[in-house]
């Protein structure tokens, strides 16, 4: 995250974690790095499918990202 944040060429690029932990710290430490969302993994296979679209939504289609 650090070299990703400081490297003009890619700090705009959103950073999604995704992840199994749940750990307070581990949010905080991770938003601290500079990541713009933090997602914990569901459990089931269907859950992941789930989110995974909803996440392809959100980042391709909802949000205005800066130009290239």
């Amino acid at each position: 995250m650090k070299e990703i944040k400081a490297d003009p060429n890619l700090r705009r690029i959103p950073v999604v974690a995704l992840t199994t932990s749940k750990a307070e710290e581990d949010i905080m430490r991770t938003y601290d790095l500079g990541v713009n969302s933090y997602i914990t993994k569901p459990v089931s296979f269907d859950g992941l499918i789930s989110t995974i679209r909803d996440l392809s939504n959100y980042w391709l289609e909802i949000v205005m990202l800066p130009p290239r």
